[in-house]
């Protein structure tokens, strides 16, 4: 059960058209946006925030904005918005089983990730959970793949998910319905130790 209460239907105009906003398509709100929008304020000042780390804009593509979130969401032991991001996106960016268990239980040394590019975020999040920074020797790797704007745009998104992901453990937001569980991808014998 939520530490603060979700916002459940009938809407008032104003929480109803916020969350109309925040969802794709006719979809309905996810728990997390029903008790941000709780405090209309700050549920609209990060819509904005949120469109644009989700949107086409970002500089990273769809794939390696996904490897960001889900490692940073893991690494958080935010299986919430993990389980949200899983359930919306992993298939559309083709994300296998085994990625998707090292994301959870691996590191970027394992055989699933044969992109350095991909190696390299992995990474980084790792650096930034780890000790909020990265150091020279990442930094001249990262420059070598990412150019400036995807290199913010990697900083931003994943400082953007760690309060995310520290909101939806706090408030222990319920999993959405039929969103998958760090436990759903156990790592393979092999090759996924962090």
């Amino acid at each position: 059960m939520s530490r603060i209460a979700l916002l459940d239907p009938p809407y008032t105009d104003q929480a109803g058209a916020l969350l109309a906003r925040m969802m794709p398509g006719q979809a309905p709100p996810i728990g997390l946006f029903r008790m941000f929008a709780r405090n209309i304020s700050m549920a609209d000042a990060m819509h904005g925030w949120g469109r644009y780390e989700l949107g086409r804009e970002l500089t990273l593509t769809m794939r390696e904005r996904e490897i960001v979130i889900d490692r940073t969401c893991a690494l958080c032991g935010c299986e919430y918005e993990w389980g949200v991001h899983m359930m919306t996106f992993a298939e559309r960016v083709g994300l296998t089983r085994e990625q998707t268990a090292s994301l959870v239980h691996g590191g970027p040394a394992d055989e699933c990730w044969p992109s350095e590019s991909e190696r390299l975020l992995i990474l980084a999040v790792d650096a930034l959970h780890e000790r909020s920074d990265i150091d020279d020797a990442l930094w001249t790797r990262l420059v070598s793949v990412f150019d400036e704007l995807q290199l913010l745009d990697l900083l931003l998104l994943c400082g953007w998910y760690h309060a995310v992901s520290f909101a939806a453990r706090a408030t222990r937001v319920p999993h959405e319905p039929g969103a998958p569980r760090f436990a759903d991808f156990l790592p393979v014998a092999t090759g996924t130790n962090r």
